[in-house]
């Protein structure tokens, strides 16, 4: 099993910064991709950007210039670094990964989700 835990979200100005975290725990052998969600209340959950140990890291059209993914495998890690943020309602973020070969859509394992509220 694997498990996913985010941490870092909160309360933050719209036009700051938050960084977000997500560790990867369990009995597994390797992760091939992990990634960031997105889901604003009454809307769908949408794909904010990934990494993988093969490629750069990759990211939404709404996302580029503002958010950047990176990993630290050696931890199991995963961190969603978020400037200019909007003052929009409180959105949660969901760390996810896939373990193996394959791409962010075959997602395996969803972590609990973080709620990263900004005002204005």
């Amino acid at each position: 099993q694997v498990q996913l835990v985010e941490s870092g979200g909160g309360l933050v100005q719209a036009g700051g910064s938050l960084r977000l975290s997500c560790a990867a725990s369990g009995n597994f052998f390797r992760i091939g991709v992990m990634g960031w969600y997105r889901q604003a209340p009454g809307k769908q959950r949408e794909l904010v950007g990934f990494i993988t140990d093969g490629c750069l890291p990759c990211y939404t059209d709404a996302a580029k210039g503002r958010f950047t993914v990176s990993r630290e495998y050696t931890k199991n890690m995963v961190f969603l670094q978020m400037n200019s943020l909007k003052p929009e309602a409180t959105d949660i973020y969901y760390c996810a990964a896939k373990t193996g070969a394959g791409s962010i859509e075959e997602t395996e394992v969803w972590g609990q989700g973080t709620q990263v509220p900004v005002y204005s």
